[in-house]
Order: structure tokens, then sequence, then C-alpha cells
């Protein structure tokens, strides 16, 4: 009863946001939510965030949640963090299967990335690496909401995607142990890989912890035609070593009031072993790699996060939520052929860079129910962030993206209010004010980075922008609910890359229209149905920005242009139960948009795969053969997409991927087949995003993993 008690009180740091568990998904309650709706998947469940909570189904605005059985299944098939996102996330755009996310859209705009509600994006200086923050086997669950929205602050203009983190089981100590080996379908040697994870986790009186570790080695890939996937520039996945360090620790003072530190390291480097080969697109051969050494250090991602957080349920009636952060981010980038320079004896030699990235924030929240007859909920809070950043020249010393500040306060306030009983309102508002600190530098020629190009003035903009969100749910039957909703989204454009790309003088940094915020209003209307063994979801958004960011390749370097962009999407998602042991599943999603490229105020030029993700159409079958014997199938299907430049038009392809998990007396196997049809393709970013041979690439082909784990 101890523990119930403690469980129901939990205070991880979820969403910053009304959330709720999708039915359709039979999801997992919130830690916050009681125990015994956790272990009944069919009951309505509440979910208590830290900002404001719903019950199951009340959101005007499209919400996924993923549990701890849908992240192990797709791990059981693949460990690419962007792969897995894509599989389960509607209108997520797919992976890249390289290091960098860049190109991977939410929405056909950026998603702001969480751990436990601590921002792991960039604002100042985007190195699209900020899904590769943590390891996926410290993640309990992933919480995603759809859509900009003004109660989740800088960089969710295409939504809100938080990893939250494992938490102590009850009854004394608990320990876990897994193994798992990856291979190509040839069994290349050098294609092997391996990870090793470990978990403890306890409770004693007032205290619990949690401690865990991974390991991994990424052999090379090999595509659909047994040939090396080749190297990208920015960052890999394949032929790199990572490891992940991770623990928490929590205290009960009472049973009502809780102090939790957390702590995240993170740490991916690639090997050396291989250089790529460029490929020839008009031709249609795609970038490869071959056994040799690349000039300077191979490339990598540092990542430390730490939390602390404290919560009170019960204080004059009001719950409390109270969280401190700090987030270290280093990130170099493998040499490229764009940082030319030359040495003491006159030879040209290229350069890399490194990313350093420090943000330090706070979070408050109060929220109070049962105002008004139990009809009003109310959440106010306050967030804090600064964020330090700056870009490196590794081999020259030289700072190729100034040291810039960033300081962002934001006061919020957010509603519910039942107008009558099958009808709430949901409302709020947020004020948005940041200031921008540069001190004034000299931009780098990149013909030559030893030399200066311009000197830019510096300066400190200041942007103030209030931000509000409505909504309504319906409930017009016991099985159909409609909703609608308005949201503002509030982000920064990439100010490295701004500042960078200067190359006209008299430049002042109070003065660049290209450094003012990008507002995102979104707009969404949607149905839920649910007939108990059948569940559908269908939505249609708009998100519109006066002034939006489109990222064009310019001499091998991407620039952002500010432009008015429209996007417009569909989403439908639905799972069927045949039987007590049998589940499918499937979705459906279409987006299109358009920039204003010629300045005229209209919208007039497709978005390209940079920005847009295909139609995409997603099977999903579930089956329990015996209490020992699971089983997931899951296709995915690109369809082809044309747009108005058509070295960008997209080659849809289709992907079949299988696992499975058999309990043995002691432990549990599970065996995953990526790519089952051994599909040979060019991916969608290869196709769509950019033309160059040398991001080229085929993706990943057939992939056996097999892996065991032990609780005990």
């Amino acid at each position: 009863m101890h523990f119930k008690k403690r469980a129901v009180c939990w205070p991880t740091l979820t969403l910053a946001s009304l959330v709720t568990v999708s039915h359709a998904y039979g999801q997992e309650a919130s830690a916050i939510a009681s125990q015994n709706a956790a272990d009944d998947a069919d009951s309505t469940m509440v979910v208590t965030a830290t900002r404001s909570r719903s019950d199951e189904g009340e959101t005007p605005q499209r919400v996924t949640v993923i549990d701890r059985k849908q992240i192990e299944q797709q791990m059981a098939i693949t460990d690419d963090p962007g792969q897995v996102l894509s599989n389960l996330i509607p209108s997520y755009s797919p992976s890249r299967q390289k290091l960098s996310n860049a190109g991977e859209t939410f929405r056909g705009r950026d998603a702001a990335f969480l751990i436990d509600g601590v921002p792991q994006s960039n604002p100042l200086r985007d190195s699209s690496r900020d899904s590769y923050t943590i390891d996926l086997s410290m993640v309990e669950r992933i919480e995603v909401i759809h859509g900009a929205s003004a109660e989740h602050g800088l960089g969710a203009t295409g939504g809100l995607i938080n990893f939250v983190t494992r938490r102590a089981e009850g009854g004394g100590i608990s320990q876990h142990a897994g193994v798992r080996l990856t291979t190509d379908d040839d069994f290349e040697s050098d294609g092997f890989g391996h990870k090793l994870d470990y978990r403890i986790s306890g409770q004693h009186e007032d205290w619990d912890f949690v401690a865990a570790a991974t390991r991994q080695e990424r052999g090379a890939f090999y595509d659909g035609n047994d040939a090396r996937v080749g190297i990208a520039y920015p960052g890999e996945l394949q032929n790199a070593k990572s490891y992940d360090l991770f623990g928490k620790l929590g205290y009960w003072i009472d049973d009502n009031q809780n102090l939790e530190l957390s702590l995240n390291h993170f740490d991916l480097e690639e090997s050396n072993g291989y250089v790529p080969v460029a490929g020839d697109r008009d031709e249609g051969v795609p970038t490869t790699a071959q056994r040799g050494t690349r000039d300077g250090e191979p490339g990598f991602n540092e990542v430390t996060t730490a939390r602390l957080s404290y919560s009170h349920a019960d204080w004059l009636g009001n719950e409390i939520d109270a969280q401190v952060y700090h987030q270290r981010f280093r990130a170099r980038f493998a040499t490229t052929p764009y940082f030319p320079y030359l040495d003491s004896a006159g030879n040209t030699q290229y350069d890399q860079t490194r990313n350093e990235s420090d943000k330090v924030g706070a979070k408050f929240t109060v929220n109070r129910d049962g105002l008004l007859d139990d009809r009003l909920g109310l959440t106010a809070g306050l967030d804090i962030v600064r964020d330090e950043t700056r870009q490196m020249l590794v081999e020259t010393g030289r700072t190729y993206v100034p040291e810039s500040q960033f300081d962002n306060i934001a006061p919020f306030l957010q509603g519910k209010f039942e107008l009558a009983e099958p009808l709430t309102l949901h409302a709020g508002v947020r004020h948005e004010h940041a200031d921008l600190e540069v001190d004034t530098y000299q931009s780098i020629d990149r013909s030559n980075v030893t030399q200066d190009n311009v000197t830019v003035e510096g300066g400190k903009p200041s942007f103030d922008e209030t931000l509000y969100n409505a909504g309504l749910t319906y409930q017009a039957t016991k099985w159909a609910q409609l909703y609608a909703n308005y949201s503002e989204g509030f982000g920064m454009p990439d100010v490295g890359r701004v500042l960078r790309g200067i190359s006209t003088p008299g430049q002042n940094v109070d003065n660049l229209l290209q450094l003012q915020p990008i507002v995102t209003d979104n707009r969404e209307i949607g149905a839920r149905f649910d007939w108990n063994r059948y569940g559908l979801e269908l939505s249609y958004y708009e998100s519109n920005s006066d002034f939006g960011q489109r990222l064009t390749e310019q001499n091998g370097t991407w620039v952002g242009n500010r432009e008015k962009t429209e996007i417009q999407g569909v989403e439908i998602t639905g799972d069927m139960q045949v039987t007590d042991n049998h589940d499918v599943s499937l979705s459906y999603t279409h987006a299109q948009g358009e920039s204003d490229q010629d300045g005229d105020g209209r919208v007039d030029t497709d978005l390209t795969g940079i920005n847009i993700a295909p139609d995409t159409l997603k099977l999903g079958w579930n089956a329990t053969w015996s209490d020992r014997l699971s089983s997931r199938l899951q296709s995915t299907y690109y369809f082809d997409r044309s747009v108005d430049n058509p070295e960008l038009d997209f080659e849809g392809y289709g992907l079949v991927d299988v696992s499975l998990a058999y309990r043995l007396p002691v432990g549990r196997v599970s065996v995953g087949v990526e790519n089952l049809t051994d599909e040979d393709y060019l991916t969608y970013y290869s196709q769509s995003a950019r033309i160059s041979d040398e991001y080229y690439f085929t993706g990943r082909g057939r992939t056996f993993s097999v892996g065991y784990q032990l609780d005990f």
C-alpha cells in the first residue's frame, strides 16, 4: 500500500501540455496516473502532466503516446532513433539513417525534442542532431504533440517529442541485462554490430533510484544490392561506437512532496575506417564507401543533461511542479571539401567544424482544478532559458559562428472550461520575450578559411511575441468525439547559419531581418471514434507562417531563406482488435506545402523533401501466439511525389519489417528483420531534398538482429 501511494504521486516531468493517452494504441498510463489505471489499457485513464491534465481523449489537438512495448518492438528491428520515430509517428519524415536528422520534419516543420521536459534542440545553431541525445533503452515512453502550440515554447513549430525516462520499480531491487547482435544478410565481417545494456532500480523507504548503462558498436551498413551504404560528411551512425550513462535519484519528503535528480550522458563517436566514394546522380549511381582513413578527427555527438525537479501534489489545493536544468552539447562534424585552407607548406587542406552549446533553464507550473463547481481548471507557469552557442573550425582554430547568447523568458496561462456536459473549451496565452546578443565579429572567407570576409557589427536585438491557443472538444456520442484547435508556435531561425553566411560589408546584427522569430499558425479539426474493438482518428491541419524559413543549398552549404510558407495535411489512423490475441493498425498521411519564393506575397512554389514528407501508408499486425511467443509485422509505403523542380521528384518505395519475441524459462529472446524483402532503394532525403553526388545514398538492406534480455 505504501508503494501504491508513492506511484500515484510520482512527479516524472512529462509534456508541458495537455496529454492524453490514445485508446487506439492501448497506451500505458502516465507514471503520475493511478497504477490501477496503468494496468488496465481498456479503462479510461487520467494522465496528470506537469502543466495541465486531461482525461483520455479530451485534448483538442492530436496526441500520440508511444509506450515501452512499442519501443521494444521497434528496437528489435532497428537501433536508429530516427527510424523508430518515423515508424511510429504519423507525419514524421522518413529517416535519413544518418547521425544528422536534417530533413526529418514533423508536419513539414521542426519538431522540438525534450528529455523529461528538458529541451534538446539548439535554436542558435541547429546541428540537426537533437534526436540523438539519449539511448532509447533509457526511455519509458515517448509523448508526441502534433502541430505548433503556444504552451510548448521555443522550437515546436511542427510539434513536440518528449522522451520520458525510466522510473524506479517497486518491490526492492530490480535488475535488467541485455545483449543484441546485428548483421547484414550476407554476414559481412565489417557489418556486425552489438549492444550491451544494464539497468538497476529500487525503492527503500523514502528513496528510489534508477541507474543504467548501454554500450553499442555499429558495423558498416549494406544496401539491398549488397553494396556499402555511403558515408555522410555531417555524421554517421554506421561504423560508430556509442555509450549512455543514466541515473535518477528521488526522495519523498512526505506523501505529497518529492525531489528528483536525474543525469544522462550520451556519447557517440564515428570510427575512422571508411572514406566516401561519390556517386553520380545523373547516371543513377549511388554514393558508396571504401576502406580508408579520412582526414581530420572522427565526428562525434557528446551530450550531458542534468535536471533537478520538485513537485507538491497538494499545496493549498494546488499542484506545484518546478525544475532547473542544464545541458552541455558538443558535436564535431567530419572533414569536408567545403572548408579549404593552406598549410605551412602551401598545400591545400580541409577543416572541420565543432558545435558548442550550453543551456541552463528553469520551468515552474501551478495547476488548480475543481474551480466553478468543478468545471474550470487553470494552469499558470513560467519558463526561463539561457543558451550560449558557437561553432569552431577545429584545425585552424577560427570561429565559424560567433558566440551568441540567447535569453528567453515566457509566462503562460492555460485553462480548461466545461461549457456544457459534452462541450469543453481549452484556451491559453503565452508571452515570449527573447534577447539575442552577438559581439562584433569577422565572417570567414569560405574559399580560404584562414581569411576574413567582412566585419559584422554586433548587437542585442529583442523580440516580443504574444501567442494564443484555443480549442474545443465535443463528445457527440459515447463513441464519437469532434475537436477543433487553433494554436501558435514560436521558433528562432538558425541564427548561426545566418551569421556565418554574411558576405556584404556594413551589416549590423540589430538590423538583420533574417533573425526575426518564426511564428507559426496551426489550425486543426479532427474526429475520434471508439467502437470498443475498433478505433479511428481523422485530422486535417493547416500550418502557416508569414515569415518562415526554407533551406536551400548554395556552394555546398545550406542557406536559410525567410519566406511565407503554407502547409496543409491529413492524418488518418485506425486500429482493430481482431481477436484477443491479434490486432492490426493502419495510418495514412498526406501533406503538401508551398512558399513565396518571388516575394510577391503569395505562395507559389512547392516545398521539397527538405520540408515535406511523401504521402505514407503504414500497416501493422501484432500477434500473441501463446503466453511465450509474440510477433509484429509492419509495412510502410512511401508514394511517388512530384514538385516544381523535376530533379527533386521522388520515386516511392515500400519496406517490410518483422520481429519475434519468445519468453524462455529464464529471460526472453527477440529476433528482428529490417527490410525483410531486401528492397534496394534510394532514401527519400537523397532523392528529394538536395541535388548532390556526395549525398546520393541508398537505404539499408535486409538486416538481422538477435537479442537476449534478462530481468531479475
